[in-house]
């Protein structure tokens, strides 16, 4: 696309889609949002720049290797807090009894391990819809 106006308000609206994916990540368990919806707001903005700018600079930004890492890391992220809940307190995602700080309510630091997973869980859906998109764009063009 060859659009200035276009690729101008991108460059400006990205990295505000992105802060706000991040804000509604981790604000997940104060208020609506979470992991999912935080992530699919990053994974959009993701998209919106290859649609703008083309896959390959898209693919420079967030290439395919990165998109494996930071899924498996998402993923990673989940599984480890679930074992240490296990290991701790003998159920899987134990919160509160594992050890995890509960904090004091209404902050964000609020709600012991329930940040951490949903940050695993918006990497993970941020990452998969990226290459979803990524893997559709190429099929298209093939």
């Amino acid at each position: 696309m060859n659009d200035t106006i276009l690729k101008s308000i991108t460059r400006i609206i990205v990295p505000f889609i992105q802060v706000y994916g991040v804000f509604i990540i981790l604000h997940g368990h104060l208020s609506p949002g979470g992991g999912f919806s935080g992530g699919a707001l990053i994974g959009t903005s993701l998209i919106l720049f290859t649609l703008v700018f083309g896959v390959k600079k898209a693919k420079v930004k967030f290439s395919e290797r990165v998109a494996e890492i930071s899924g498996s890391a998402g993923i990673i992220i989940y599984v480890l807090v679930g074992i240490v809940g296990l290991v701790l307190a003998g159920s899987f995602l134990t919160n509160i009894e594992a050890g995890f700080p509960a904090g004091v309510a209404g902050t964000l630091m609020s709600a012991g391990m329930i940040p951490i997973i949903m940050i695993g869980i918006g990497i993970k859906v941020a990452s998969t819809m990226i290459t979803l998109f990524h893997t559709l764009v190429e099929e298209e063009v093939r």
